[in-house]
């Protein structure tokens, strides 16, 4: 083999996993958002969702819609898992994706597990699919811009190493606390009923351009090539928390409207 394609090899991998590293929350946070939901489930939702997952928790199927996007069968899904919009937009003025997005993944899984003709096989293969997709709306870079891949093509470094912006939101932040998901879900914030009534208060959309205002935040707190270290996650790890614990209140109050 040719010397020069040889030291290529190294590097082609190097920038590739950098590029590439995540599109979506890593696995302890969506598993964070879905054991933050359990807890906030009426007896009837964990009844019929019990029945519905036979027996695996929200937490265990969270990752599903990430873990079948090598099968090619599913490709019409992975539109669903983001909403591009500039930073000016609000989700109203933004242009749609013909092929859908975050709200058209979402309202589809709600239409099917409310509509009593949905098989067993279609109610447990959506209910999967919205328990991730939820968790996807709270990760701010899942409503970025469409120019950078919703961070995925900003190159920063976390502590020396090669990653992108979207990558630290989804998982480096998180993995770098060194807790699991069952610990970072059970050292949520406590909250009153008034704080909670607020954080359900609202449509699917208005979730959407709530986070696009922290969306904005993220991209303005690093600049391109910029070595991110333990200031970086402390100045924004409280966010990371907070949009979790959002994601799984919400989770519930959807999960509690569809089974009560």
């Amino acid at each position: 083999m040719n010397f020069k394609i040889l030291l290529l090899i190294p590097f082609f991998f190097f920038t590739k996993s950098s590029s590439d590293d995540a599109v979506f929350w890593g696995k302890n946070g969506h598993r964070v958002t879905g054991k933050i939901a359990e807890k906030h489930l009426s007896r009837k939702a964990k009844k019929c969702i019990d029945k519905i997952l036979k027996g695996q928790s929200l937490a265990f199927v969270s990752t599903y819609a990430d873990e079948i996007k090598s099968d090619r069968k599913y490709s019409k899904y992975y539109p669903w898992h983001y909403v591009n919009m500039d930073l000016d937009q609000t989700y109203e003025q933004a242009e749609k994706n013909p092929e859908g997005d975050l709200v058209t993944g979402i309202n589809t899984c709600i239409a099917v597990l409310k509509d009593k003709k949905s098989t067993d096989e279609e109610q447990n293969f959506h209910l999967k699919m919205l328990v991730h997709f939820i968790g996807d709306l709270h990760q701010p870079m899942h409503i970025g811009q469409k120019e950078d891949k919703g961070g995925n093509s900003i190159q920063v470094e976390w502590f020396g190493s090669g990653t992108n912006l979207h990558s630290v939101w989804d998982s480096k932040m998180i993995d770098d606390w060194e807790m699991s998901y069952i610990e970072l879900a059970d050292n949520a914030d406590d909250l009153s009923k008034k704080q909670l009534e607020a954080i359900e208060k609202g449509s699917i959309i208005d979730w959407v351009n709530e986070v696009h205002v922290v969306t904005k935040e993220v991209y303005n707190s690093v600049k391109v090539g910029e070595n991110l270290r333990y200031n970086y996650s402390y100045d924004h790890f409280g966010t990371v928390r907070t949009q979790l614990q959002k994601g799984g209140i919400r989770l519930a109050k959807v999960l509690n409207d569809i089974y009560n």
